[in-house]
């Protein structure tokens, strides 16, 4: 009976291991986009906000740490090394622990990463300039967030009475990514100038969505967040079963070998 729930213990860590693998792959896989999405609202965030930045290094190394910590549990529960199997247990412990604070900083900073985010997006609608490479990757990042979510602005259209090339224009151009006509949205970036101008003209006067993006950009990050706590808590729940199955495999592995030990 002994060998054989040594047995099943070993193959059922080497499984929860297997699969403890492929989901730290997936969270270093989520640190990466990360960092090197150039065409959705990320790309904003990431190359202007420091905190996004950090979390995203966080997802690599934590990634990267449990899919180190899958393996060693691999070949600890195939070759039955109780130091690994030790090593293994502290490991998890450690990032069980890592995780939870994470969890926690994530939740009490919410509402600074929302005010972080509507300063950013306040910024960027201000200093956008077609005829300036400075930040091309900012500004058609954005002009993708406005096209794809139908949407103008922050909170609306008039965020971007601020912008300088608009006031300079004397507000006879739009954003060409909130025309209200969806084909014009999608392919053309910039200023698009208006077809009749008046003596005083303002921002309700362009043909633009009145729909702010603040909502759209808000739901779309909750989604793409609530996948990454998904996979998160997954992992934790098989950190909790691998750490239960370390310990008892290192316990049995430590009472068979006591009983192989020759007495004199």
């Amino acid at each position: 009976m002994g060998s054989g729930c040594l047995k099943v213990t070993k193959y059922f860590l080497f499984l929860f291991n297997l699969l403890f693998f492929i989901l730290g792959a997936v969270i270093l896989g989520f640190g990466i986009w990360i960092l090197v999405d150039k065409s959705s609202f990320i790309s904003v965030l990431q190359t202007s906000s420091y905190s996004l930045k950090v979390g995203a290094y966080i997802l690599i190394g934590v990634g990267a740490v449990t899919m180190l910590m899958g393996f060693l549990g691999c070949v600890g529960a195939v070759n039955e090394i109780r130091c690994l199997l030790g090593l293994y247990f502290t490991c998890l412990l450690l990032i069980l622990l890592a995780q939870i604070a994470a969890a926690l900083l994530i939740y009490f900073q919410r509402d600074q990463l929302n005010t972080e985010m509507s300063g950013i997006v306040n910024e960027l609608v201000q200093n956008y300039n077609p005829n300036d490479d400075t930040n091309r990757t900012l500004e058609t990042a954005w002009d993708y967030v406005q096209s794809q979510l139908s949407c103008c602005g922050w909170t609306g259209p008039e965020t971007w009475k601020n912008n300088t090339v608009l006031q300079n224009n004397n507000q006879t151009s739009y954003p060409c990514s909130c025309s209200n006509d969806s084909t014009e949205s999608a392919s053309q970036m910039g200023f698009c100038p208006l077809e009749f101008v008046f003596n005083a003209t303002t921002f309700e006067d362009w043909p633009v969505r009145k729909q702010g993006c603040m909502r759209g950009v808000q739901n779309w990050l909750k989604e793409n967040l609530g996948i990454i706590l998904g996979v998160c808590t997954g992992v934790a729940v098989i950190e909790l079963l691998g750490m239960v199955l370390s310990i008892c495999l290192c316990k049995n592995i430590h009472t068979e070998d006591y009983t192989k030990v020759p007495k004199y």
